[in-house]
């Protein structure tokens, strides 16, 4: 708690430094004005109502970030969970899924978007080359995304085609034999055409050490294909197509009887996906004040994903004496996907707003959706198990805003969305199910402007997403113990949850656009809150996971982010995020009791009590730079069967910039003290030593990476 109160005052400490200093260092040197995409128009940071972090090329580029998970610790009351190779699983202000095994995720809490694409819960491929920025939009976006805003959206926006010829070649190379090449071309390709391609090819072969196969298990081999055509016609119409192509076969090793970067596994795992997807959009200018857009796209997606479900080998299980000899079981799950999304919406009203003027948007929205699963289970002990599952879903929304002036500093927004959601399950075990939900979503919101460089909002907003059936446990209840069938009498489906979202907020530009901060505080009403839990059928040899929606929870909380230039040379910045998010009642299985039990006020999972991010940039003069950052986040629960909790960290991040002309060199690290820090974590018995206690039910963590560094080159022509 204390850590908490020294990072606060430490930031209220910088946004309150004495207007003298200030005003002494106000010079050329300004704050980049911001311009946020992710909303119906693009408006500037300063006047977007909500609380939105943009993190720009530059905090990419200094933090050598190859992927969504190496800048999402930089922003408040954001956490992610892996699982996975990458972090597939986000969550924001403690509102996400966690992790994903045999049950169809729907729709996650959070979603991703690139450059108009829902990529969904596929964040494996939220790679960042060639990324102009990426919006983090905090609180319920349902009037514009509807179920894939439920708790917030996450937008990448890659560059953009140029009007003059440009490209640029990157390399790199770093600890753990990890490298990267790049290429991107980007110019006219006629009078009215431009078009862009970005090629990367990033590998590294990771920081897990298979002692049994003497090699590096938990690596990364990414290929990301990024094209963007831009076609004008006329100047009342602009035409855009974009192709991506992405292919990844990562390695899935990460879980250790140890605890550490060490495993023993004889099979392990693969992390594969394969992504294809097409984008295009339109954009006519119907009159002066009227414009029709359209956005069709289309992904399909293989996925795979595999592990050693023991976690050992034959020669560990000869080093030690394992209970039951050596198991030789894998869990494996193959997802075939594809989405099919179509959008068309009508922008009128004024340009720019005044007193007594206002604008509005209308739209349809229609998304099909199809996954395939085949499950394998190949055991010595349990036999070979298999399965197949087919999962369709369909959403189609009518939504619409108005915003009004109502004078020259104070604007209303108000706006709506219908969702009707419908899913079909079938499987090979015989079960199946039909689930339609209508879904709505609501905001009203009003921002006021001190002056030119200051305003306040407060808004409130409603978003909902779809319920479902726990196939997981509906296929497995006839095979149940008696308690386990009573138990899942009242949860083999889950009923859809609503998010009620207040919130309050300022962001302000001062001492000409030398210092920027925005704050936010707000309280969140979840209602169904679709919780993860697990419980074991020990009689049956049975692992239950299952979303329980039979809670209500809240979540409140402050978020606070500040940059300022404190001369020509030093800018510094402080971003904190504080965070209580607790459900009301929820029963559990405990893993330690044997039993079920009934948790009041507990601590939602993943949801961290605070998180900071703090550092300074540093420019040397024209061709040297530099910055260092410090990160962390505090305790947090990470299952609600059972009471372990992924530990508290600080990290350590730096690095230094050369660029003359058009090249460019950058030095970085990452964790710079090396510092133990998991992402995810288990709560069962998988230790099979005899001398250790076989089976007891123990913490198993999924570490992070390591300290990590390395150097960048840039060629630009």
């Amino acid at each position: 708690m204390s850590k908490r109160y020294t990072i606060l005052s430490s930031l209220l400490a910088l946004a309150s430094i004495p207007c003298t200093t200030l005003a002494q260092s106000a010079g050329s040197h300004s704050l980049e004005e911001i311009v946020v995409t992710a909303n119906f128009r693009k408006t500037t940071l300063l006047e977007t109502v909500g609380s939105v972090s943009v993190i720009g090329a530059g905090t990419i580029s200094e933090r050598a970030a190859q992927h969504l998970e190496d800048i999402l610790n930089a922003v408040p009351n954001v956490t992610w969970a892996s699982g996975a190779s990458r972090s597939r699983f986000v969550q924001i202000r403690g509102i996400g899924d966690l992790e994903q095994f045999y049950d169809p995720k729907y729709y996650p809490s959070v979603g991703m978007r690139l450059d108009n694409l829902e990529l969904g819960d596929s964040v494996n491929a939220g790679m960042l080359f060639d990324v102009a920025q990426v919006e983090v939009l905090r609180g319920p976006q349902g009037t514009r995304y509807g179920a894939s805003g439920h708790a917030g959206m996450i937008n990448i926006i890659s560059n953009a085609p140029t009007e003059a010829f440009t490209g640029e070649l990157s390399a790199g190379a770093g600890n753990h034999d990890s490298y990267n090449a790049g290429l991107v071309l980007s110019g006219a390709l006629h009078d009215t055409l431009r078009g862009r391609l970005a090629v990367q090819q990033n590998n590294s072969d990771g920081y897990i050490e298979n002692e049994h196969l003497d090699d590096n298990t938990n690596d990364f081999d990414e290929l990301t294909s990024r094209g963007r055509l831009q076609w004008t016609p006329s100047e009342s119409a602009l035409y855009e197509l974009g192709l991506l192509y992405f292919d990844a076969n990562n390695g899935y090793d990460t879980w250790s009887i140890e605890n550490d970067r060490s495993t023993w596994s004889d099979q392990p795992g693969k992390d594969s996906q394969k992504t294809k997807a097409v984008t295009t959009s339109g954009s006519w200018q119907l009159a002066d004040t009227l414009t029709l857009e359209a956005d069709v796209n289309y992904i399909d997606m293989e996925l795979h994903q595999s592990y050693d479900a023991d976690w050992v080998s034959a020669e560990f299980c000869q080093l030690f004496t394992c209970s039951g000899g050596h198991e030789t079981a894998q869990e494996i799950f193959d997802r075939d996907r594809y989405r099919l999304v179509a959008e068309i919406r009508l922008l009128g009203g004024e340009n720019s707003l005044s007193a007594g003027n206002g604008q509005y948007v209308v739209g349809l929205y229609a998304n099909d959706g199809s996954e395939n699963l085949n499950y394998r289970y190949p055991s010595v002990w349990y036999g070979d198990s298999t399965s197949n599952s087919d999962y369709d879903t369909s959403r189609y929304a009518i939504y619409g805003e108005y915003e009004y002036a109502l004078s020259s500093d104070l604007t209303l927004v108000a706006g709506a969305r219908l969702e009707r959601f419908e899913a079909d399950y079938r499987d090979s075990s015989g079960f199946s199910s039909d689930n339609s939900d209508e879904l709505w979503n609501a905001k009203l919101s009003a921002r006021y402007d001190l002056d030119d460089s200051t305003m306040v909002y407060v808004t409130v907003a409603r978003s909902a997403k779809p319920g479902g059936v726990n196939t997981t446990a509906t296929a497995n209840r006839p095979f149940m113990s008696p308690v386990f069938q009573a138990f899942t009498e009242g949860r083999l489906s889950f009923d859809d949850e609503s998010l009620l979202n207040t919130e309050i907020g300022i962001k302000t530009e001062q001492f000409d656009q030398r210092l920027f901060l925005r704050a936010a505080v707000f309280y969140t009403d979840r209602s169904n809150a679709q919780l993860e839990s697990w419980m074991w059928d020990d009689a049956a040899g049975l692992w239950i996971g299952y979303l329980d929606s039979t809670s209500d929870a809240n979540n409140y909380g402050l978020e606070v982010e500040s940059s300022f230039a404190l001369n020509d040379y030093i800018t510094l910045f402080a971003n904190v995020g504080l965070l209580h998010a607790e459900v009301d009642t929820i029963e559990a299985f405990d893993l330690d009791q044997f039993d079920f039990v009934t948790r009041e006020n507990r601590d939602q999972a993943k949801s961290p009590d605070y998180q900071y991010n703090l550092g300074a940039r540093v420019a040397l003069d024209d061709e040297w730079s530099g910055h260092f950052e410090v990160e962390g986040r505090g305790k947090s629960y990470y299952g609600y069967y059972h009471d372990g909790k992924l530990d508290s960290y600080d990290l350590l991040n730096a690095s230094i910039h050369w660029q003359r002309s058009n090249i460019g060199v950058s030095v970085w690290g990452r964790n710079l003290t090396d510092k133990d820090f998991a992402v995810h974590g288990l709560y069962f018995g998988n230790d099979p030593r005899d001398d250790f206690g076989a089976y007891q039910n123990e913490v198993f963590v999924q570490l992070g990476e390591p300290r990590t560094y390395g150097i960048e080159f840039t060629y630009a022509f």
